[in-house]
Order: structure tokens, then sequence, then C-alpha cells
């Protein structure tokens, strides 16, 4: 190694600058092309650029905690004969988030969905939006957690500085009044200054099945639904169809 080449090398190690100090790359790609300053410059400091918005969306992705590896891209739509693909599509975009309007896909088991909430937040991710995904039983056993330890206020903070709070699942438990309360106080605060993104087996009417007080469920409902896209998720089981069809053979 000669001496500019450890120079450069220890500048951009200082400078926290990564791809510059594998810039032999691009040094090689500039001399077969005939490149002048500029425009090698140019190509090293884009290359920089790309690498870290890579790095960041990587960061976001896992700092979602999304439980599996789902993708718009192989999600079935035709299984879902309520749902436009078109309304999906153009809730990748992000637009909902930025005007702060919420999304409930209410549905039978085995509908897809799970991968159609990790879908679209991956998809947030990669726009440079934060997303954080939980399960409902999760959410609130972490709420009840941070209470006991006095650590709720800086949970509360954190989440209500997610761009997307998805909330997975919101149909298997029952909630105590104390952790009913927990979970309204966050949606709550997530009203008209962040979007949730909820999933659940139950339709409106039977909510009260989870929350006991039932004044503090119709307002949660309301505040939830004021600005929000409904998505009717309500098909054949798509899970329970993949078994049929991987243990007898498709007929379509």
């Amino acid at each position: 190694m000669n001496t500019q080449s450890g120079l450069i090398k220890a500048y951009a190690k200082h400078l926290k600058l990564p791809t510059v100090l594998r810039y032999e790359e691009v040094l090689r790609l500039a001399q077969a092309q005939g490149w002048g300053y500029e425009q090698f410059l140019v190509e090293i400091l884009r290359k920089e650029i790309t690498q870290r918005q890579e790095n960041q969306m990587k960061r976001r992705i896992r700092n979602a905690h999304f439980p599996l590896d789902k993708s718009l891209d192989d999600f079935r739509f035709h299984h879902l004969p309520n749902v436009q693909e078109a309304t999906v599509w153009q809730l990748a975009t992000g637009e909902f988030v930025k005007r702060q309007e919420n999304v409930i896909m209410i549905g039978n088991p085995g509908t897809g969905k799970t991968h159609l909430a990790i879908g679209l937040g991956r998809r947030l991710c990669k726009q440079g939006l934060s997303v954080r995904f939980y399960t409902a039983a999760n959410l609130v056993t972490e709420l009840s957690e941070a209470q006991e330890f006095h650590r709720l206020t800086k949970l509360e903070k954190a989440l209500s500085k997610v761009d997307l709070l998805i909330v997975d699942e919101l149909s298997y438990l029952t909630f105590s009044k104390a952790h009913a309360e927990l979970l309204f106080h966050v949606l709550s605060n997530r009203n008209e200054r962040g979007s949730v993104l909820i999933t659940t087996n139950l339709e409106f009417s039977r909510w009260g099945e989870l929350f006991p007080n039932e004044m503090l469920t119709a307002a949660l409902i309301d505040r939830l639904t004021h600005h929000a896209y409904i998505l009717d998720m309500n098909a054949e089981s798509y899970r329970l169809k993949q078994r049929i069809e991987s243990k007898f053979g498709s007929h379509d």
C-alpha cells in the first residue's frame, strides 16, 4: 500500500465513509473509462449514498420486528373477493401514513391478514418510513411490563414516534380493564398523529368481547375508523387451501 492509498483509507475511516474506504473498484473503472476527477468523485459519492440508504432500509426493517419475511409481490389477491388489489397497492405508496390515516383488516383466520400487514410494512420501510409490528398480546404485555417497571412513559413516547404501528391479531384475547386502558391510551394517542394498521377476526360489533368497558370500546372504534381504510378480508382460508393442495395437489 502506497502513502496516498494509506492516507485515503485513513481519512475515509476517520470520516466514516465505508464506500470511499473501498475506492479501488471505482478507481479501476475510472481508469478503464477515462473518467476525469469530477466524474470519479461523483461516482464514489453516489455509491456512498446508495450504500447508506441500503443500510438505513435494513435497519428500519430490523427495528420493525416483523415475525416473518413476507412480501406484497407474492400475495395472492385473487383469494380475496372483497379486496381490490389496486387499493392495497395504493396503500403501498405510503400516502395514507403521510395523512395519518389507519388501515383495519377484518376477516376470518387464514386469509392472509398478517401476510398483507407485513408486506405493507416492509414496503413502507423501504420508502423511508418507520414501522413497528406487534401482536396485540405482545403489545399489551410490553405496555404492562413497562408500567410495572416505571418505563411506560418512555415506551409510549417511542411508539408515538413510529410512522406506522401495526397491531396484529386483535382477536384472541379478552383484555383486563387495566390492559384495555393501556392499549386504548396508545391507540388513542395516535389519533390524527400517526397511523395504525390493525388485523382482527372480529367485526366491530364484537369488539366488546375484547374490551370490558363498553364506552371505551365505542370510543376506540370511533377514533380508529374516523379516517380509515377498512378491508373486508373474509374469504376461504388461504392457509387451509395451501395445506390441502400440498397434500392432494391443486385442481384449479
